[in-house]
């Protein structure tokens, strides 16, 4: 796979990655791709992969908890997985 294939995917949005994903996956359960390009299209799928992941861990990481006092007013915000 090339660098560009993966400067290309670093510019898709999660979602568009998740759809070409699920549709590489669909035609290698297909099962109907020459060797060659199935090898080529599940490299592709693993950038994709990648690129999936590391958006959901940078959301993750955005999200905060809303920390509330005694009146259950919204006092501030904490990092979600702080407990």
């Amino acid at each position: 796979m090339t660098d560009v294939a993966a400067t290309d995917i670093a510019a898709y949005s999660f979602e568009k990655a998740v759809a070409e994903l699920e549709s590489i996956v669909a035609r290698l359960e297909r099962g109907d791709v020459a060797l060659d390009e199935s090898i080529s299209i599940y490299e592709r799928g693993e950038l994709l992969k990648k690129h999936c992941e590391a958006l959901l861990s940078a959301a993750e990481n955005r999200i905060e908890k809303i920390r509330l006092d005694r009146a259950g007013k919204p006092v501030g915000a904490e990092p979600l997985d702080k407990d």
